[in-house]
């Protein structure tokens, strides 16, 4: 993404959390972590995806993915933050596919898109920090969503066959990264 673009991103976000979420449901935050744990917990396999695999289950084990079910800094959540939902027009990003949508939290919203297998090429350091959330619970959604990928994309995963040899490798060096 070029920075007018990740710019248009940031507008574009802006004013969809700058919408009153009230009245909405709310996105079933605790039933993704229980799916996380147990895509985690369902894998035995060994090398460096297994070594995530291993690291995300211990971390898993602690408070830190439950205490992001309570939302803190409610917003509209997007849901499904796949870059290819975000369509830049050459001046402005306009934002599709609101069937995932709901109350969400920011920090959470915040993990969900930088750890998408689709935002990997992009330098988001300067973006995250335009935002006020608590530094530690964006890592804990950050590894969250780390490893929730790692568990789609590992050898045998629904999306394994979608991505190149190596990607779950990368995702699992990513996770052990974001776990240290």
């Amino acid at each position: 993404m070029s920075a007018e673009q990740l710019a248009g991103l940031q507008v574009a976000l802006d004013a969809l959390w700058s919408v009153p979420a009230e009245g909405l449901e709310s996105i079933d935050f605790g039933g993704f972590v229980a799916r996380v744990r147990r895509a985690v917990s369902s894998w035995d396999g060994e090398g460096v995806i297994g070594e995530a695999h291993a690291a995300a289950a211990e971390w898993l084990a602690g408070p830190a993915a439950d205490e992001l079910v309570e939302r803190r800094d409610v917003v509209i959540g997007h849901g499904d933050p796949n870059l290819a939902n975000y369509l830049w027009d050459g001046e402005r990003v306009r934002i599709i596919d609101f069937e995932d949508a709901g109350r969400a939290d920011l920090a959470v919203e915040l993990a969900n898109l930088v750890e998408h297998l689709a935002s990997r090429g992009a330098d988001w350091s300067g973006f995250l920090a335009q935002y006020q959330v608590d530094a530690e619970r964006l890592l804990s959604a950050r590894r969250l969503y780390a490893a929730f990928w790692l568990t789609l994309i590992r050898p045998g995963g629904p999306s394994a066959h979608r991505n190149p040899p190596g990607t779950a490798e990368l995702q699992a060096e990513r996770l052990l990264n974001l776990l240290e």
